[in-house]
C-alpha cells in the first residue's frame, strides 16, 4: 500500500526571511491526519533567507537531522560546537535530556535550502549529542545509509530503530529498496522527479509505504531522495 502525500499539501509559512513547507503538522500548522509517519515527526522544507535564521531555542527528547540542499547554516550550540555546515552535508543532535542551539545563514548574499527531520527518539533522557557527515562527493545511483540505530556502515547511530538512507540519481538511474515484513518507508524527493513503483513524484512530493516487498525508484532527471525505512 502506498499514498502519496503531494508538496502543494503540505503545511506552508513565510515568515519573510524563512518560507517553509511542512509535510506533518508543527507550530501554527496543524493537520490530525498528518501527525507524522511512525517515528517520523518532523519533515521541514526550509528556505532561510541570508542573515536569517532560529535564535537560540530548546529542545528535548528527539533526534534532529539537518540535510543541506543549498547554501549554508551557521550553527552553535549549549554542548560547546559551533559550526558551518553546507551543501550536502548532514548534522545530527540528539536533543536528549536537553539542549540549546541556534541556526543562522551566515551569507549576505545567498539563501540556504535545508531539510529539519526530527524523529522520536526509543528513550528518553538520552546524553546530547552531536555529529556531522559529508555527501558531498557521495556516488550517484545507489543508496547511502545516513543513519541508522547501530551506526553500521559508518552511519550515524541515532536513539531509534531507523534507517534513513539518501540517494543522488542522475537521469534514468534505478535504485531499489527491499521493505522487510513489518517495516514501513517514507521516500521523501528532495529535489528533481522520480517514479517510485509507477508513481511519479516531483520534488516536496512524498509516499509512506507499507505492506510492500520492494521498492524501485528511477530518477526522471537529476535528482535526490530520502528513504526512512521505520519499525
Amino acid at each position: 500500500m502506498m499514498t502519496i502525500r503531494k508538496s502543494e499539501e503540505r503545511g506552508h509559512a513565510d515568515h519573510g526571511w524563512l518560507n517553509a513547507r511542512h509535510s506533518f503538522s508543527f507550530a501554527d500548522y496543524y493537520d490530525p491526519a498528518h501527525m507524522g509517519f511512525r517515528s517520523l515527526r518532523v519533515i521541514n522544507d526550509d528556505i532561510v533567507a541570508p542573515g536569517g535564521g532560529f535564535g537560540t531555542h530548546p529542545h528535548r527528547d528527539m533526534e534532529i537531522i539537518t540535510y543541506i540542499l543549498s547554501g549554508s547554516l551557521e550553527h552553535k550550540d549549549s554542548m560547546g560546537n559551533g559550526r558551518v555546515i553546507s551543501t550536502g552535508e548532514v548534522q545530527y543532535m540528539a536533543a536528549g535530556s536537553g539542549v540549546q542551539h541556534s541556526e543562522f545563514n551566515p551569507s549576505n548574499k545567498e539563501s540556504v535550502h535545508l531539510l529539519q527531520i526530527w524523529i522520536k527518539p526509543d528513550h528518553v533522557a538520552a546524553k546530547p549529542r552531536y555529529e556531522e557527515k559529508s555527501f558531498v562527493k557521495a556516488e550517484s545511483g545507489v543508496w547511502h545509509l545516513v543513519a541508522s540505530k547501530t551506526g553500521r556502515d559508518k552511519s550515524i547511530a541515532i536513539n531509534q530503530e531507523a534507517d534513513l538512507l539518501l540517494a543522488k540519481l542522475n537521469p534514468k538511474d534505478t535504485v531499489e529498496h527491499p521493505l522487510q515484513t513489518g517495516r514501513h518507508a517514507w521516500v521523501h524527493v528532495a529535489l528533481g522527479e522520480v517514479t517510485l513503483n509507477g508513481k511519479k513524484l516531483n520534488a516536496g512530493d512524498a509516499a509512506a509505504v507499507s505492506e510492500e516487498n520492494e521498492l524501485k525508484l528511477t530518477a526522471n532527471m537529476n535528482s535526490q531522495v530520502l528513504l526512512f525505512d521505520l519499525n
